[in-house]
């Protein structure tokens, strides 16, 4: 049922009383998405609105909903932002050895504000895009760099948004990926590992087997870009996947480029219909991740990626 500008408004502040909410946001109005296609959950990852100016949460939503997008896995920073981390200036994100100081100390001050933060915030914009329609299935935050206690609190933060599954680069070290999936197994949400090029029929073996826990973010785009087979990895391990990543890649062969859906080597509707058959509930992200083109922008470019997965789900 579409919102009024009216209710839309009410909607946000109502859930935000102590927070500022975008004007334009507030104004927003639309029907709620549904990009559940033939019983295959497609979404997106946020990263696919990274050459959008306005990289709020309240805008990301916005990103989501014109693209009738229902499901997201969340790149973490706005989520922080809209929650009141603080901010990371230019001179903390320099680099050289005279910008280690600024660094250590606004790490220091993120994760003191991490390790403190009440979760309301984190509740209240899980609110905002559950009420537009839109699921977030995975929060990308997560790294074995992290103390405990931050990790701790990726975990409350991936709960309080709803998230099944919080995701990170996949890990070498056999012993973080233990404390890891420990963790991951204690709070009942996953730990799922996304990959590059280094993605193989054989990447997840240890992480696989030291937790139950630990899961799969494969991308099935590079995957095909590193020469894999993405039928043989879902085949085998459709199990052990959280969600998945899908773009259209060459192979080494053709040059391992990033193009539009439907001009490169990943099989697209064979891995759509792979899911469909066998009724696979994982979520399957659209990245947008090939140059928009003139005149277009990353919000007609991924309504562009999900007409193709349709088209292929017939």
């Amino acid at each position: 049922m579409p919102y009024t500008r009216r209710e839309f408004a009410k909607l946000t502040c109502g859930a935000l009383p102590a927070l500022a909410v975008a004007p334009a946001v507030a104004a927003y109005a639309q029907s709620k998405p549904g990009s559940v296609v033939e019983g295959v959950n497609l979404g997106t990852i946020t990263y696919s609105y990274r050459s959008m100016p306005d990289q709020s949460a309240e805008a990301i939503l916005r990103y989501v909903v014109d693209s009738g997008i229902s499901a997201i896995e969340f790149m973490g920073d706005p989520v922080e932002a809209f929650a009141g981390a603080p901010r990371v200036s230019r001179q903390d994100r320099a680099t050289g050895p005279d910008a280690n100081a600024a660094r250590r100390e606004a790490g220091q001050k993120l994760t003191a504000w991490r390790t403190s933060a009440s979760m309301d915030r984190f509740k209240a914009l899980r609110k905002i895009f559950n009420d537009a329609g839109v699921t977030i299935f995975a929060w990308k935050q997560l790294s074995p760099d992290m103390s405990d206690a931050e990790m701790e609190y990726v975990f409350d933060v991936a709960e309080a948004l709803g998230c099944t599954h919080t995701t990170l680069e996949l890990v070498d070290d056999v012993a973080q990926l233990k404390r890891i999936g420990a963790l991951a197994e204690k709070r009942k949400i996953y730990a799922a590992y996304h990959t590059h090029l280094q993605g193989s029929i054989t990447a997840f073996d240890q992480a696989f087997a030291v937790s139950r826990a630990n899961m799969a973010n494969v991308d099935l785009g590079h995957y095909v870009a590193a020469g894999g087979d993405p039928m043989q990895f879902l085949d085998r391990f459709h199990a052990r996947i959280a969600s998945f990543h899908l773009k259209d890649r060459q192979t080494p062969a053709h040059g391992q480029g990033n193009l539009p859906w439907g001009q490169g080597d990943t099989p697209i509707a064979a891995i759509l219909q792979r899911v469909k058959q066998n009724r696979w509930t994982m979520p399957v992200s659209i990245e947008l991740e090939y140059d928009v083109p003139a005149g277009s922008d990353a919000v007609k470019e991924v309504v562009k990626c999900l007409d193709f997965c349709r088209r292929a789900l017939r």
